[in-house]
């Protein structure tokens, strides 16, 4: 449940190009984390591009201002400037930890197959893109492969499926998660287009059951209620094998982590998955109420949030402090340094 893109040309915003790149050591510094977050908000928070969701008539009543950035380290520290308390739905951010959950339950080979893990190069919640693969719905990061992933949750009626799945999510925040039924009844109005894509593929055989069903369990999945906090900690126990760092119990298996973060890696933003990498360098996920998880295996995740959406429904501020992050703590995945500093080219 993305902001409808249009086809635009939009990239990344990357307004923290002054900001020197560092290189992974392996660790964060974890003496830096409150000063550099707190660098980073102050810097970002009047930025005032972006616009809300209105098309979700609840979500575009939100507050442009708000703006949280959390960061929770693997060693079970949660760090946080601004707003990271408020409560806002999850939207598609769940798709990464429902697809998690499912991962866990039938092996990444038989969720492969049925899923996929290659982006469609085309929009989240595009009919094209399953028509033109034989009903196969490529990745669990676009609608059709969410519904489709969530409708492989363990339960045999839709309301067990739909108990596990808040379960599920509040295993990875380590806290019982809520309903917004606000939210859930303004997207059960406008979500037709998910429901012609629930039969779409119930007609190609990629749905077992009630396509009906499925769709409405997804809609509930994205009405749950987090925090930048939550987030943060739910992305930690991805980054810590699957073991949530602040309640110490595990969640899903270290090869579960690894094949969520890959494909959140190539599918998290949609479309923009690719630029993302490009000049991010960290597997991340957003939602269209203005969250962004962003992991950085083996250390920790940063959860952000601001709802003003760039047009292809990721927060604007929350793209900024994360891009200015992961180069300041040296998060990204593809930075590197020649090992004896001042060295020439062989």
């Amino acid at each position: 449940m993305n902001y409808p893109s249009e086809g635009n040309n939009e990239t990344i915003p990357t307004d923290f190009d002054d900001v020197v790149q560092h290189v992974s050591t392996g660790a964060l510094e974890h003496d830096r984390i409150d000063a550099l977050l707190q660098e980073a908000h102050e810097r970002y928070a009047d930025a005032d591009e972006g616009l809300l969701a209105h098309y979700i008539p609840i979500l575009g009543q939100a507050d442009p201002d708000l703006f949280g950035i959390a960061m929770s380290h693997v060693g079970g520290s949660v760090h946080t400037v601004g707003d990271c308390d408020y409560q806002f739905s999850i939207q598609s951010i769940s798709k990464m930890f429902v697809y998690a959950l499912v991962v866990q339950e039938h092996g990444r080979e038989e969720v492969r197959e049925r899923i996929g893990v290659n982006n469609t190069g085309m929009s989240f919640n595009s009919v094209m893109a399953v028509e033109l693969n034989n009903g196969h719905p490529m990745n669990p990061m676009v609608n059709a492969g969410a519904i489709a992933t969530t409708a492989m949750m363990p339960g045999k009626t839709a309301a067990k499926k739909w108990e596990n799945v808040r379960e599920g999510l509040s295993a990875f925040a380590g806290r019982p998660l809520t309903l917004d039924d606000e939210v859930y009844h303004s997207e059960s109005l406008a979500n037709e287009r998910n429901k012609a894509l629930g039969r779409l593929l119930k007609s190609y055989g990629r749905l077992e059951n009630d396509p009906h069903d499925a769709v409405d369990v997804y809609t509930k999945q994205c009405s749950l209620n987090v925090t930048a906090h939550d987030l943060a900690v739910m992305g930690a126990t991805l980054a810590d094998g699957g073991v949530n760092p602040v309640t110490g119990k595990r969640v899903v298996d270290a090869d579960v982590c690894r094949d969520t973060l890959a494909t959140v890696a190539s599918n998290g933003l949609y479309e923009r998955s690719g630029e993302w990498l490009f000049e991010i360098g960290i597997p991340a996920k957003s939602g269209v109420s203005g969250g962004i998880v962003a992991v950085a295996p083996g250390k920790g995740a940063i959860g952000a949030f601001s709802p003003p959406l760039d047009m292809a429904g990721n927060s604007v501020r929350a793209q900024l402090a994360i891009g200015q992050l992961s180069r300041a703590m040296g998060l990204n995945l593809f930075a590197s340094a020649p090992e004896k500093p001042g060295s020439g080219r062989a």
